[in-house]
């Protein structure tokens, strides 16, 4: 039997994957003080939670204005807009730093600058956009970076925001030389996933019925439960993990078949899946608004975006936990967002859309 360059890659995903589940765990750290910029998003409250559990001594800084009294008086509190002073911060002194709100290269500088001396270890999170462009597979933490054509931009747009994660990472880089690490996440899912590009799938298989479904069942599609991520980032916090890694589920260790068939299992409805192909997909502009999450074209400028390389942060330490896990969880977390989150997601195709394009579908049959 022959094996193509994609099946290896898929083969060896399954296999790297293997390796990060059986990863010895990072050693008990002494207790710590961290400062996380941000913490109220997605990622951070999970961060922020497995370092406490830790017994590590966190204070955040963020304007306030995003899930305000998310934690308890054990966690401090600064109030701050990165866009103006962070008089704040100043003759104050932590561990690690944890940027994950960093999006302008000029607040990046800022906030670097006045930490440099000041913090042992600086973490900054950017993501697998900040790669000049993700078409080959087995994209690794080496490959080219975007470039920011406006470095004054103020405002982030779909064609900036990569060309602003690689020079924020730049001046992270620059700033704190070998005591720094870049984070680069795929896609993060999971409980608290407000975007709703993952929980999206779940949540329409759960309703039943027949559904959309791109691409082939073998298609691969790439993610980073929040949890797996958060407990990464509390090990570079405890180690200081020094370098960049990407944060992704190993090519082809999960298919777009399987995460419907796991949503299936898990939310145990009847639904049935009528498989889309990607020139179907494109002719009734279906890739172009965010309709079809998560799943990427096999072919074309993006077929590499599902097949990025995490095994520099496998060797790390990096597990990843069982697919059905971060279903069920997701569904569970989804069901306690009020009613108006629940009826209109984020992402995914509207009924209405889904309906249309299923029709359109069994015309060519």
């Amino acid at each position: 039997m022959t094996i193509n360059r994609r099946e290896a890659l898929l083969m060896a995903g399954a296999a790297t994957l293997l390796a990060g589940q059986t990863f010895a765990a990072s050693n008990k750290s002494k207790p710590l003080k961290v400062l996380i910029l941000g913490g109220t998003g997605i990622s951070g409250p999970h961060l922020v939670r497995e370092l406490r559990a830790a017994g590590h001594q966190v204070t955040l800084l963020n304007r306030g204005k995003r899930n305000p009294g998310l934690f308890k008086d054990d966690v401090e509190t600064l109030i701050g807009d990165r866009a103006g002073p962070l008089d704040m911060l100043k003759g104050r002194d932590w561990d690690v730093a944890v940027d994950n709100s960093g999006y302008f290269p000029a607040q990046v500088q800022r906030s670097a600058e006045l930490l440099k001396d000041h913090v042992q270890h600086y973490i900054y999170v950017s993501s697998i956009s900040a790669y000049a462009d993700l078409t080959p597979p087995g994209i690794d933490e080496d490959y080219k970076l975007a470039e920011l054509k406006d470095p004054n931009a103020t405002e982030i747009t779909n064609d900036n925001y990569g060309g602003l994660k690689a020079a924020c990472e730049k001046v992270v880089e620059q700033t704190f030389g070998a005591r720094q690490a870049v984070i680069r996440p795929s896609y993060i899912v999971g409980p608290g996933d407000s975007s709703d590009r993952f929980t999206y799938w779940p949540v329409r298989v759960a309703r039943g019925g027949e559904m959309l479904a791109p691409g082939t069942p073998s298609d691969p599609v790439q993610f980073i439960d929040v949890r797996d991520m958060a407990e990464f980032m509390h090990a570079c916090v405890e180690r200081k993990i020094q370098g960049r890694y990407n944060l992704c589920n190993p090519p082809g260790a999960v298919t777009m078949g399987q995460l419907l068939e796991a949503s299936r299992r898990v939310s145990r409805s009847n639904a049935s899946f009528v498989w889309a192909s990607q020139s179907f997909l494109e002719q009734h502009k279906a890739l172009e608004s965010g309709e079809i999450p998560i799943w990427a074209p096999p072919v074309g400028k993006e077929a590499g975006a599902t097949l990025v390389s995490s095994a520099r942060a496998v060797a790390q330490g990096l597990r990843f936990r069982d697919l059905e896990v971060t279903i069920k969880d997701t569904l569970a977390w989804h069901e306690q967002r009020p009613a108006e989150q629940k009826a209109k997601l984020r992402a995914g195709l509207t009924a209405e859309r889904e309906t249309e394009l299923l029709k359109q579908l069994k015309a060519l049959a």
